[in-house]
């Protein structure tokens, strides 16, 4: 579709610029974005014109990390560590998938959590149930939501009731399910997503290279996220230099031609760190999760300056809620508690760095998205934070629209009208990076006017 959004408008060209445009226009020419304009080009003036005036138009946000099977049981067990509330509720809770109506019914809510916030693009973990993980993509494909999707792979070191019965066995699921749905939707993909490196067994990993290697699949996984887990890894593998060194030997830890998302990393240093970044794997920072589970914090600020690439990962339901704005917010808050109770030199992360960890960080990992520079995808999320806005600021009653969410887009002869109506008003607003700032702390769902993925309207 080719269109025009206006509004005022923000998104990251670098960690640490905002690019703003006050009562701009994001043009969209087939499914990606031709530029950002305060004027609409000539070539561009046929164009049909969304006018959100007076609202905050920004990039899609992405979710790197989370789990579609625990949205159900959120806000449970968080008085525990990662390994015990995996065993109390995690693993009980995914084995209930095996139910087609139960997966049926907790996927729509998912969905419908998903649908209503600002996340565009999202990297998914379901569960080994083939049947409940294609109705999930199904889902996902219907929603107008971009998404990778895996079936997980666990083998040993699990319960009875939620393992693999063999090696062979889950590398012909796992095969059978990729043929289901490889190349058979347009916004949703497989993702191989063994779980973690102690629930996958050395055979299981080989089979996933060998799947990997045939269909050229990305990879999600879990690393260094808790210091028990990573002990386990160190006792499972004591000729590794570290877990993710264990991983790589598997050649699915990155490299040229592995695409690969790993979530926490916690833990990592050193030469860890070293593989993450030469690899080029992206990091899911969780803070949430990383907290309510007694994880620690990622050294996010040291990754940045060694040149890793980390986006945000709400780790449902690790983490409580599917908002990556949250996200943003957690960030910040644990980067200083790590400034100050671990490293003075690493500096507490700032608005800007975790705004664009949040879009272009993580939507690296999906190619050119997370950014309204020219050529990028075009995922766009249309906020009123009238609600939140100060009490001298002017109100949005006239605000030119294009009619209830579901309307289709037209031409409007109001274009500019509200600008108009705004500047009469004598009152300034505040400036587009404060009002980011307090969105990304006072968010909620109901903020979201319109969102947009690969220049198609989203149906909230």
């Amino acid at each position: 579709m080719n269109m025009i959004l206006k509004g005022d408008i923000c998104y990251s060209k670098s960690p640490t610029e905002l690019e703003t445009v006050e009562n701009g226009y994001l043009v969209c020419e087939g499914k990606t974005v031709a530029g950002v304009f305060a004027e609409v080009p000539v070539a561009y003036r046929d164009f049909p014109v969304a006018d959100y005036g007076g609202c905050l138009i920004i990039p899609g946000l992405c979710d790197l990390h989370t789990h579609a099977p625990q949205f159900a049981y959120r806000g449970l067990g968080l008085d525990m560590q990662l390994l015990e509330w995996l065993n109390t509720h995690a693993f009980p809770e995914e084995a209930r998938y095996l139910d087609a109506n139960y997966a049926d019914e907790a996927y729509s809510k998912f969905l419908n959590a998903l649908k209503r916030g600002a996340t565009t693009r999202a990297c998914i973990f379901a569960t080994l149930h083939t049947p409940s993980t294609v109705m999930l993509m199904e889902k996902l494909e219907a929603s107008g939501l971009v998404s990778f999707v895996g079936r997980v792979n666990m083998d040993r070191n699990c319960p009875d009731y939620l393992c693999e019965h063999s090696a062979a066995e889950a590398y012909l699921s796992t095969k059978e399910w990729i043929e289901r749905t490889n190349g058979k939707f347009r916004n949703t993909t497989p993702i191989l997503t063994p779980r973690f490196l102690p629930a996958c067994s050395d055979e299981l990993m080989g089979k996933l290279k060998d799947l990997q290697i045939e269909y050229g699949l990305a990879v999600q996984s879990h690393l260094s996220e808790n210091r028990d887990e990573v002990a386990w890894v160190r006792e499972l593998y004591p000729e590794a230099k570290s877990y993710g060194d264990a991983l790589d030997r598997f050649g699915l830890f990155g490299g040229k031609d592995v695409l690969t998302t790993m979530a926490h990393c916690v833990l990592s240093e050193g030469a860890e760190e070293d593989l993450i970044r030469d690899n080029g794997v992206y990091v899911a920072h969780c803070p949430q999760s990383n907290t309510n589970l007694s994880s620690g914090i990622a050294p996010v600020r040291r990754f940045m300056r060694r040149g890793i690439r980390v986006g945000l990962g709400s780790d449902v339901a690790g983490g409580c809620h599917t908002s990556i704005f949250r996200a943003m917010s957690d960030a910040v808050q644990v980067s200083k508690l790590y400034w100050r109770l671990a490293d003075q030199n690493d500096a507490p992360l700032t608005i800007p760095e975790v705004f664009y960890l949040g879009t272009a960080g993580g939507g690296g990992f999906f190619g050119k998205v997370g950014s309204f520079e020219a050529g990028y995808e075009f995922d766009a999320v249309v906020i009123d934070d009238s609600s939140i806005s100060s009490p001298d600021a002017p109100g949005l009653e006239g605000r030119a629209t294009v009619g209830d969410r579901n309307a289709e887009i037209d031409n409007s002869a109001a274009v500019g009208r509200y600008a108009a109506d705004n500047r009469s008003t004598g009152v300034a607003r505040a400036a587009i990076p404060d009002r980011i700032a307090r969105v990304i702390y006072l968010y909620d769902d109901d903020c979201v006017i319109d969102k947009y993925a690969r220049g198609e309207r989203i149906v909230r």
